[in-house]
């Protein structure tokens, strides 16, 4: 009985430890593709500013960010472990090979197909993202040929896609996660070259930056791609494979669920779009509140998904409750401190990151109101994710879809119903709302369905990480207080940055801290589980 017990505490203990690094790699890469991707739209806010040329180019750029979200980013990745795993358990690697090569030519053959009607029927695609755009503007014309620009990027991205769901189906999670980072590192570099030049043409700026999409897009697969090539789950030549239709059928709707969060976005700017600049000022709060959502979105797909679905397959209960639970403590404590300092710090974050160049006082103020209201949603979001995964590893695709369209249509009625009298901020907050309806719903059908377990831990661990947020937010409104006229959105860049990154660091130390002292996490021992990388 002793060594049964020592070995259950040694596997937990080899869980923990795997979980933490796999959890710390994928999330610092996320981290860094975020921050790199911040870098990118500061230069576009200088660029472009809030202007005709930025709301054409922001409602072009949807569709590129709709299929990166719905495939490149995970959503694929939720549907697609499950299935390999049991195709390999089942039948084999080589089964598991034929699967993956034969996905691969089957979803870029499809996406082809659409890239190529949207490119023909552009001009509907921007009627259908912007109502508000005039046929005869220069919003509307210039955003058809943005979208003739990007649009080759979508299969791009479903090649990505199935790609890096094999790395994260065999654990090789960090060569997937950093595919991300050679994304926006191309991005990056265009916007430097858009902002050196200066030569004072939007037109051409936009033009550039919708076909650095697309050079991002393949940068990222010879990444990821090359990482596949050298491992031994590298697919062999396509081949006709029972699972597809299947697979195809069953990940549909969860590729529609995880991207209800953008076409959430799209239907707020099509509501918002008759208003000049709103479609802006909603990109710039959404890229924001995108930071955390889109770190825990890729590290609940990329290794929480995979490892509850492995836990569920072996059958193991009790591991599955504990998976579950740490997936769900993860995601609210990061989701709970960037909430309460992105309403907080609205102003200084948006005037900090964006305000240069043709972007100005006014659009930070636009801009830190949306995202204020925006992050009340921001926990509900995250928990909605984590369900959804707990659902996908049931191999369950159409639940998470059917409660995030809930969701969806909560966002566009309320979006049309605050809009009047609140504009754009009202968008906005129909958008926060979207996740919490969607998490609820969810909620609840997994728990009548006995899916859903926590453990004792988590139950007591979810009410300190509330705490620890509050103490949180009790320092950084004393600092921000402190530092008073600092934030001025009519000053320097310097000094609003400066400042910004003290209250932040400040913030994150005092959170952090509390974790430490209400025994939520220890910090050495996380150290040590990351010293212990293989």
């Amino acid at each position: 009985m002793p060594r049964i017990g020592t070995g259950i505490h040694r596997r937990m203990s080899l869980a923990r430890d795997s979980l933490a690094r796999d959890v710390t790699t994928v999330g610092s890469a996320t981290l860094l593709s975020r921050l790199l991707a911040f870098a990118r739209d500061m230069g576009i806010a200088a660029a472009l500013g809030a202007g005709v040329f930025a709301d054409a180019y922001f409602a072009a750029l949807q569709i590129p960010n709709l299929f990166r979200r719905l495939l490149a980013e995970g959503a694929l990745n939720s549907a697609f472990v499950p299935a390999w795993l049991r195709i390999r358990d089942d039948g084999g690697p080589e089964a598991a090979r034929r699967f993956a090569a034969g996905a691969f030519v089957t979803l870029a053959a499809a996406l082809l197909v659409v890239a190529l009607a949207a490119a023909l029927f552009a001009p509907t695609v921007v009627r259908l993202l912007a109502p508000g755009f005039d046929p005869a503007g220069e919003r509307f014309q210039w955003a058809v040929v943005f979208v003739r620009l990007g649009i080759p990027y979508i299969v791009l991205a479903g090649m990505v896609a199935v790609v890096a769901s094999v790395l994260n189906a065999s654990g090789r999670v960090a060569a997937a996660a950093f595919g991300n980072v050679v994304f926006n590192i191309v991005l990056v570099t265009a916007v430097v070259f858009v902002v050196v030049r200066q030569d004072g043409l939007p037109i051409t700026a936009g033009a550039f930056l919708s076909l650095a999409v697309v050079a991002a897009g393949i940068a990222q697969l010879v990444v990821v791609g090359g990482a596949l090539l050298r491992s031994a789950e590298r697919p062999g030549r396509p081949a006709p494979s029972a699972d597809i239709v299947p697979f195809l059928r069953q990940a549909l709707p969860g590729v529609v669920a995880a991207g209800i969060p953008q076409l959430t976005l799209m239907a707020g700017a099509m509501v918002a779009s008759s208003s000049p600049a709103a479609v802006a000022w909603l990109y710039y709060a959404n890229r924001l509140y995108e930071l955390p959502l889109g770190v825990v979105s890729i590290v609940v797909a990329s290794v929480m998904a995979p490892m509850i679905a492995a836990h569920l397959r072996t059958g193991a209960g009790d591991d599955v409750a504990v998976a579950q639970s740490r997936a769900l403590e993860i995601a609210v404590g990061l989701a709970l401190p960037s909430a309460v300092a992105f309403v907080i710090l609205a102003v200084p974050i948006a005037g900090g990151l964006f305000q240069r160049g043709a972007f100005s006082a006014h659009d930070t103020a636009m801009v830190a109101a949306a995202l204020a209201a925006m992050s009340a949603g921001l926990p509900g979001h995250v928990i909605e994710k984590v369900f959804a995964a707990v659902s996908f590893a049931h191999e369950d695709t159409r639940t998470p879809m059917t409660t995030a369209l809930c969701g969806l249509a909560a966002a566009a009625f309320g979006a049309l119903a605050l809009f009047p009298a609140y504009g754009h901020v009202g968008v906005a907050a129909a958008i926060a709302g979207s996740g919490w309806v969607g998490a609820a719903l969810l909620g609840a059908i997994l728990m009548r369905r006995r899916w859903l377990a926590f453990d004792r831990l988590a139950r007591r661990r979810l009410p300190l990480l509330l705490g620890a947020a509050a103490l949180m937010g009790g320092a950084i409104l004393f600092g921000h207080g402190a530092l008073g006229g600092w934030f001025d959105i009519t000053g320097s860049s310097l000094a609003r940055l400066s400042s910004l990154a003290v209250l932040v660091i400040g913030g994150l130390a005092v959170y952090v801290t509390a974790l430490q002292v209400l025994g939520v996490v220890s910090v050495a021992g996380i150290l040590a589980s990351l010293r212990g990388r293989p």
